[in-house]
């Protein structure tokens, strides 16, 4: 199943663009994208501002830090700085999409895909390019479905 929010039905509903409020390190969010395009920024009242933008509104502003960070190869979190490389980068996204679990629908939606394999037809591979590439983004949706499954199972 493809998802992005170029897509319809459940693909689409999966986007990081789609409004989800949830809670990251105790700063607010209003989908998936705003925290994702808020790690290209250093300060972290900018990002706070990023995190409540809808999706759309978010990728614009990140894109005019594309070119900063890239050539840094540093996204930042709070006044914490991470190598894009790095493992501790890597548990950054785990805790945005764990966070993002709790917001209404989203487990149930990640649940409703079944057993397909999760795809992002448009997505990046290249992690030098990208703050989440379309492994990093697909990997983590269907590992969080399979731990909802385990939870509610149990």
């Amino acid at each position: 199943m493809d998802v992005g929010g170029y897509t319809t039905g459940l693909g689409g509903k999966l986007s990081n663009f789609t409004p989800r409020v949830f809670v990251l390190d105790n700063i607010e969010c209003a989908c998936l994208e705003g925290p994702l395009q808020a790690f290209k920024f250093e300060d972290p009242e900018m990002q706070k501002r990023i995190c409540m933008m809808s999706g759309q509104e978010a990728k614009a502003i990140g894109q005019t830090r594309n070119e900063a960070w890239q050539s840094s190869q540093t996204l930042w979190w709070q006044g914490k700085s991470y190598d894009r490389l790095s493992p501790e980068y890597q548990q950054l996204l785990d805790r945005l999409y764990e966070a993002a679990l709790l917001s209404a629908g989203f487990a149930d939606d990640l649940l409703a895909t079944g057993d397909e394999v999760l795809t992002h037809s448009i997505g990046v591979h290249d992690p030098r390019k990208t703050v989440l590439t379309e492994e990093e983004f697909c990997s983590r949706l269907m590992a969080n479905r399979s731990k909802i499954r385990k939870m509610r199972e149990a």
